[in-house]
């Protein structure tokens, strides 16, 4: 399908504030799903594949901007060990895996699990500063076990990422965190790639498979939400340079008890 769908302008103004902040949101820690998924699904016309299109079209639609997060956030990765690059490829093929999924499993599958997935994430990034510091004098053999926990973790997230991935970045800061590989922003430059890769893959699988005629894309709503996302990721991935590590990681751990409180409370109560 092509087309705005439902272009109304008052829709697409929506659309494009929500776009805007998710790609703030998304720079600094994830969760920008969580203010353009509900957008999409109610202005696009009510039929059953609008959960699926939704979900396409906002997984296509934020990507442009993990590629200008990620881009921004360059210097950061600056020194990197060697082995962080393996990350990619369980984020790429969990992504896959979850991609799939999409296609047949009922989006409402994971309703259950999101809350409780963000709120363990949430709960472990904050107290990761402090199971850093126990961990710090570690030998190579607990560096390595960490290692190969935290890509079994990223595969898991990798899966839950090409779904759904409401929340993936507080996910993977909370895996990052457990390897020791800097302070808030490196960790965040990292996962600003992982992002890109889990999305990248999720955004190939969702175009292939409109044009294949499998599900549809609302490909008028994604450009409008592509521009303003990208607007949105570089102001803030500026913003968050400047910002002091402590200050920085209380910021991500806010958003990331937040978006755990939206999903139980739009479990519970709607």
């Amino acid at each position: 399908m092509s087309g705005f769908m439902d272009g109304s302008p008052a829709g697409l103004a929506l659309l494009a504030v929500a776009s805007l902040l998710a790609g703030a949101v998304n720079a600094i820690a994830g969760g920008g799903t969580i203010l353009t998924f509900p957008v999409l699904t109610a202005i696009l016309p009510a039929d059953a594949a609008r959960l699926v299109t939704a979900n396409a079209t906002s997984t296509i639609g934020l990507w442009p901007a993990a590629l200008v997060s990620a881009w921004s956030s360059r210097e950061s990765r600056a020194g990197l060990p060697p082995w962080a690059r393996w990350l990619v490829v369980p984020s790429v093929v969990g992504a896959v895996i979850g991609t799939l999924l999409v296609l047949c499993l009922p989006p409402a599958w994971f309703d259950g699990l999101v809350p409780w997935l963000i709120l363990l994430a949430a709960v472990l990034f904050s107290i990761q500063p402090a199971v850093a510091a126990r961990a710090a004098g570690g030998s190579g053999a607990t560096t390595t076990s960490r290692l190969v926990v935290a890509c079994g973790l990223q595969l898991l997230v990798g899966i839950y990422g090409g779904y759904f991935g409401a929340g993936i970045g507080i996910l993977m800061l909370a895996v990052l965190g457990l390897l020791g590989l800097g302070d808030i922003h490196r960790l965040n430059a990292v996962k600003n790639v992982l992002a890109t890769a889990i999305n990248g893959v999720a955004a190939i699988v969702f175009a292939v498979g409109s044009f294949l005629g499998s599900h549809e894309v609302a490909w008028g709503h994604a450009a409008v939400m592509a521009v303003a996302a990208m607007i949105g990721s570089l102001g803030a991935s500026r913003l968050s340079r400047r910002i002091p590590p402590a200050v920085m990681r209380r910021v991500v751990a806010i958003i990331g008890f937040g978006l755990a409180g939206y999903y139980f409370w739009r479990q519970w109560f709607l």
